[in-house]
C-alpha cells in the first residue's frame, strides 16, 4: 500500500481563469504566471512544485525557495597595525551583525590603489609606503539579496604617530559606520 500523499494548492489555474487559495499570503500576475509570496518570512522556505496540465499530460517543476535576511551595515576594525621601514601595515577586519550567507570583499575606487586594496574575505592584510599619504580602501559586506559598502582611509598611520594602539585603547579598535551609497 502506498502511503497517500496531499499538497497544499496555493493557486490553480484553468482556462483562462484562476482562483488563488492564499489570497492574503500570495500574488498571482497573469500577465507573466509569476507568483509573488507576499511579506516572505522563514517559513517559506521549501520546495515547491509548479504543475502545468494540458489534457492527459502533465509538467512538473520543482523550484527551491531560500529567504535570506539583508546584510546590516558592515563595521571596520583595526586587528594591529605598524610602521616600519618607510611602509605601514595594518590588519582590518569587516563584519556585518546581520545577514545570511554573508560573503566579503575589499577594493578600491582608485585604480591606482586598487592593487592594495583587493581581497576576498572579511580580513584585509594592508602594507603600504609611507609616501602614500592616504588609500582609500572599502570593505563590501553582501549576500543574494542586499550588499553594503563601508570606506576605511589609511591615513590612520600618520595621524597615529607611531603610539601603539596598545598603549592608548582609545585607538585599539575604531569601527567605521559610514555607508556608501
Amino acid at each position: 500500500t502506498e502511503d497517500p500523499q496531499s499538497k497544499l494548492v496555493l493557486l490553480k489555474y484553468v482556462g483562462d481563469d484562476y482562483t488563488n487559495y492564499m489570497e492574503e499570503r500570495t500574488r498571482f500576475h497573469k500577465w507573466d504566471f509569476s507568483l509573488e509570496i507576499l511579506n516572505t518570512s522563514r517559513q517559506d522556505e521549501q520546495l515547491y512544485e509548479y504543475i502545468v496540465s494540458k489534457g492527459p499530460e502533465e509538467t512538473v517543476w520543482k523550484i527551491q525557495l531560500d529567504v535570506y535576511e539583508p546584510v546590516s551595515d558592515p563595521s571596520i576594525q583595526i586587528l594591529g597595525w605598524a610602521m616600519a621601514n618607510g611602509s605601514c601595515t595594518v590588519t582590518l577586519n569587516c563584519t556585518a551583525e546581520r545577514g545570511d550567507n554573508i560573503s566579503y570583499s575589499w577594493g578600491s575606487r582608485d585604480t591606482s590603489t586598487l592593487g592594495f586594496c583587493s581581497h576576498n574575505g572579511s580580513i584585509l592584510h594592508l602594507s603600504y609606503p609611507l609616501q602614500n599619504a592616504s588609500i582609500a580602501c572599502a570593505c563590501t559586506a553582501s549576500n543574494p539579496v542586499s550588499s553594503r559598502v563601508v570606506p576605511f582611509n589609511s591615513s590612520e598611520c600618520n595621524e597615529r604617530g607611531g603610539k601603539s594602539p596598545v598603549a592608548d585603547p582609545a585607538l585599539s579598535s575604531l569601527p567605521v559606520l559610514l555607508l556608501l551609497s
